[in-house]
């Protein structure tokens, strides 16, 4: 097994997929040291720059002094906080559902909602670029399993109509995180109207920073419904760590009983929940930092005048930069590395064959001049690759 193992990793080099891991000396900013050297960083989901903030620090801090550091134990046993039950409860009211459940990851919310929801002889309809725990749990959950060409609506209503499935689920990112761009989520919620399905929102890239106040695309599309139910992670613009799942009081009474990654797995540390309530507070008043964020936005694409690479569509904090090559985005990734600026090449399978890209990543802690000088790389890096 391990000649085996070793002949795969090879492979992956040949291909220019072998992936390595940058060792962080500093806390996540958008200024870093890594590798011991300081960059510039456009790699990180810390949307609003609030993995660094001294009020979440303190938070942390006071919470860690009365909580201690440890849960103990599964939530059904002696692991439920206090400070757990105040931050589901203020996630709740925040993205205008009746309840949310704490997960410890975005990945466990997933597995643990599909695979509690739905089962055999019922369907799951998904986008086929939907982030791979999405996959991953729609197939641990046991239920046909069907997938759909990119925010095709008229494709998934085709499934939806030969459905003979018991219960049906549409389970779509409500942002893509190679992308950037934002599923039709009124249209997929109309489907379940007319079909008698329910939609699992992944909101893990629109928390924050979409909507009124960053309440999410559900709030940044005015929807409402009891057939929704939405997951946010906590570790992007909420900037510390977990995630959550919202809907109907009985979908989470249900998911306490029957989620297995909620249920057999001990919860994140209190303190890392009161530090997230401190984290709300500041998302819900944080208009200015999102009115920043969209003017590095707009300024990126209205100046970054490329000719053999483009960025993709997308008015988000994800700004992908498409090259095409595995090879040649490791070149322009390392080429800009090299000025001092991080940017990470994602290829395959994370991306489709022939779509190797740069994942620009904006924050509110970048500043205009941050994006000027990014800029200014790329153009050189095409001049040098042309």
């Amino acid at each position: 097994m391990l000649d085996a193992l070793q002949k795969a990793l090879e492979q992956r080099e040949k291909d220019g997929l072998l992936r390595q891991r940058r060792l962080l000396d500093s806390p996540q900013a958008e200024h870093i040291v890594a590798d011991t050297k300081p960059y510039l960083s456009f790699c990180s989901n810390d949307y609003l720059g609030l993995a660094n903030h001294p009020k979440l620090i303190a938070a942390m801090q006071q919470a860690a002094g009365i909580a201690g550091v440890g849960s103990g134990a599964s939530g059904l046993v002696t692991g439920h906080h206090r400070y757990h039950d105040d931050l589901e409860k203020q996630l709740a009211k925040f993205v205008n559902l009746p309840a949310a459940l704490l997960f410890s990851t975005g990945y466990m919310a997933n597995i643990g909602v599909l695979g509690a929801l739905v089962g055999r002889g019922d369907a799951i309809f998904a986008d086929k670029l939907n982030h791979a725990c999405l996959n991953d749990g729609g197939y641990y959950s046991l239920a046909e399993f069907n997938r759909f060409a990119h925010n095709d609506v008229a494709a998934l209503e085709s499934l939806l109509k030969t459905s003979t499935a018991k219960h049906k689920l549409i389970a779509v990112d409500a942002v893509f995180s190679m992308d950037g761009d934002i599923a039709p989520i009124p249209d997929y919620l109309a489907l379940c109207e007319k079909y008698d399905a329910y939609l699992y929102v992944d909101d893990a890239h629109g928390f924050g920073v979409l909507g009124e106040h960053g309440a999410g695309s559900l709030s940044h599309f005015n929807l409402q419904s009891p057939r929704i139910i939405m997951m946010a992670t906590l570790g992007k613009a909420a900037g510390v760590a977990g995630a959550f799942v919202a809907g109907q009081q009985v979908v989470i009474d249900y998911l306490i009983q029957t989620a297995k990654s909620y249920v057999y797995s001990t919860p994140a540390p209190p303190a890392l929940s009161a530090t997230l309530s401190a984290s709300v507070n500041i998302i819900a008043q944080g208009d200015a930092l999102r009115a920043h964020l969209y003017a590095l936005i707009a300024l990126l694409k209205a100046e970054l005048n490329l000719t053999k690479w483009q960025l993709m569509p997308s008015i988000t904090s994800i700004q992908p930069l498409l090259i095409g090559d595995n090879f040649e985005a490791v070149r322009v990734s390392r080429f800009l590395q090299a000025k001092g600026i991080l940017v990470p090449a994602i290829r395959p399978p994370t991306v489709p064959k022939n779509t190797a890209r740069l994942r620009i990543s904006l924050s509110a802690a970048h500043s205009k001049a941050d994006v000027m000088r990014l800029m200014s790389a790329l153009h050189e890096a095409e001049k040098e690759f042309s």
